[in-house]
């Protein structure tokens, strides 16, 4: 039975501009991503990481080479078209949490949800929040929230849209070894549950030993992709 991919990934390179003269972010990059898998990208700092996690989820294009997300090639499409994508494909996690700080929980859960235009929402967001164990914190804001609690709602939120594919950018970076535990837990749990791949950029190695499958970048390149021990 023939492997399914849902992210490819062709000869990317990126190049940005410094004061002038070029700076090669990242370099030649080839990989495939099997639908429902667990990936981990690591490397040190200012290695890549991000810029990479950007270019395939459809944030920022690639100077050269191609993405391919789901069956939709993301190169020759317009911001409007990339964005449509990212909404009906893509769910987020960031390290600072990027919630709206004007909207409660709830409401933040809610809002992939009603650009999609679907309804009952606010049935579905109180059902994920109850996943994330914080139904009763349902109307806080986020600034009378944790950093624990405030990582659980987006990661309620990022499951809101039903993604293909989860895109983590360091999920535990700003919390604390016990908190970051039960960040990791449940997002793995929601991930197996919705089937969704999952895609984390990480400096922890222990996080990263918890998927399927680390690829590590150097200085813009890959120098390993190996897969991890069950």
């Amino acid at each position: 039975m023939p492997i399914e991919s849902i992210l490819d990934v062709q000869c990317v390179s990126k190049i940005y501009k410094s004061g002038g003269k070029p700076l090669k972010v990242l370099e030649e990059i080839n990989f495939s991503v099997e639908k429902g898998s667990t990936v981990s990208i690591t490397g040190p700092s200012g290695s890549g990481k991000t810029t990479l996690l950007g270019l395939c989820a459809g944030l920022d294009n690639a100077t050269s080479g191609s993405v391919v997300l789901n069956g939709v090639q993301l190169d020759d499409l317009s911001e409007d078209q990339r964005a449509a994508v990212r909404n009906h494909n893509i769910g987020f996690i960031f390290q600072n949490f990027q919630l709206m700080p004007t909207l409660t929980a709830l409401e933040n859960v809610m809002v992939p949800m009603e650009l999609r235009g679907e309804k009952d929402i606010r049935a579905m967001a109180l059902d994920l929040l109850e996943k994330v164990g914080l139904a009763e914190r349902s109307h806080h804001y986020p600034v009378q929230l944790s950093g624990g609690e405030q990582q659980r709602v987006s990661l309620a939120r990022a499951f809101s849209n039903k993604p293909a594919i989860l895109f983590a950018d360091e999920p535990t970076g700003n919390l604390d070894a016990e908190t970051s535990e039960k960040v990791e837990k449940l997002m793995f749990d929601l991930n197996k549950d919705a089937g969704t791949t999952l895609i984390i950029v990480t400096h922890d190695l222990d996080l990263a030993m918890r998927t399927g499958r680390t690829i590590k970048i150097k200085g813009g390149k890959i120098v390993s992709d190996s897969i991890n021990a069950e």
